[in-house]
């Protein structure tokens, strides 16, 4: 698997869900990012990224809460939110920004 830095870099667009195995609205996140793979596909790359296992990673990027969605295109962060977004408003935002 290719290191973050360079998973982020990717021409799709590339949801990062910084999340904790401890977290309640963290598992709230689970069937809704599935749901959002089953609607927009291959179009883009969902990613889960453990806080706890990746401290640092989320400090780089100032995760203050989790969950944390950051919405990358090209090494570019596009979209950062704190919380749980249903699919539709995902799938609406990664459109919105992404122009897919």
């Amino acid at each position: 698997m290719l290191p973050f830095s360079e998973l982020i870099q990717l021409e799709k667009p590339v949801l990062v869900d910084f999340f904790a195995t401890w977290c309640g609205p963290c598992k709230m996140m689970s069937p809704i990012l599935s749901d959002l793979k089953k609607r927009m596909g291959d179009s883009i790359s969902i990613i889960k990224i453990d806080v706890d296992k990746n401290p640092a990673t989320a400090a780089s990027y100032q995760v203050q809460g989790v969950p944390a969605l950051l919405l990358f295109k090209e090494g570019k962060l596009l979209w950062q939110q704190a919380g749980v977004v249903p699919a539709a408003q995902l799938e609406k935002i990664i459109r919105q920004y992404t122009s897919l």
